[in-house]
């Protein structure tokens, strides 16, 4: 595949549905998962390996892939060589678990910015710290701790979707500065905050363009 220029947009149907395009990426994505979300992938050119719950899978020109959510895995190139794609993210329904865990999940969902210690959340959940952060690892792929950076990266996205200023969007989503978000953002989204406005902005601008065009 030619060399050509990164890009990335992000287009939204609704609050359920997300679209998006990643074009001659080269980026690999350390272990994450989709809160509440099912990912459908379809691979568009060059190859790109996904790690799926510690099984690898390679997949093509032509492939598709599919993450059910709250399951660990990662993705990047196969070779070494840029991959385009086109993944669809659809919001489900959490399927019923452990109440206690559901709670402390519904929790650290709702307000990701709060401050809340491993020994509180044992607590919350009737559980020792030890065997509170086993059973949420094994139900939702990550760890508290790794699950709240993620959510708070997540909530960083949606005010930046809002045009919140990055500094703003910093103090409101729990970081402790923007260096600090800068690196967890990155590590999650593989994109700086300013980089995803933009693809957001780019997304917008490809979504008004076909709209107007379908009048």
């Amino acid at each position: 595949m030619e060399n050509q220029t990164e890009a990335i947009t992000y287009s939204k149907a609704n609050d359920r549905i997300e679209i998006v395009h990643y074009r001659n990426w080269t980026k690999t994505y350390a272990p994450h998962t989709h809160t509440s979300h099912l990912t459908l992938g379809y691979v568009e050119e060059g190859r790109i390996r996904l790690v799926l719950n510690g099984a690898e899978l390679l997949c093509g020109k032509g492939d598709t892939f599919r993450i059910p959510p709250d399951v660990l895995h990662e993705i990047g190139p196969a070779d070494g060589e840029s991959y385009s794609m086109m993944v669809l993210c659809v919001r489900t329904e959490p399927e019923p678990s452990d109440p206690n865990l559901q709670q402390l999940r519904r929790a650290i969902l709702e307000q990701p910015e709060n401050l809340y210690l491993i020994r509180e959340m044992a607590k919350d959940a009737h559980i020792s710290p030890y065997y509170m952060i086993r059973r949420f690892r094994k139900a939702f792929g990550l760890t508290p701790h790794q699950f709240q950076i993620q959510c708070r990266v997540r909530k960083a996205q949606k005010l930046l979707e809002e045009e919140k200023s990055i500094s703003r969007v910093t103090y409101d989503a729990g970081f402790a500065d923007q260096s600090h978000l800068d690196r967890c953002f990155q590590k999650v989204v593989g994109l700086t905050p300013a980089q995803y406005r933009d693809a957001i902005r780019a997304g917008d601008q490809q979504s008004a363009g076909k709209n107007l065009a379908n009048r």
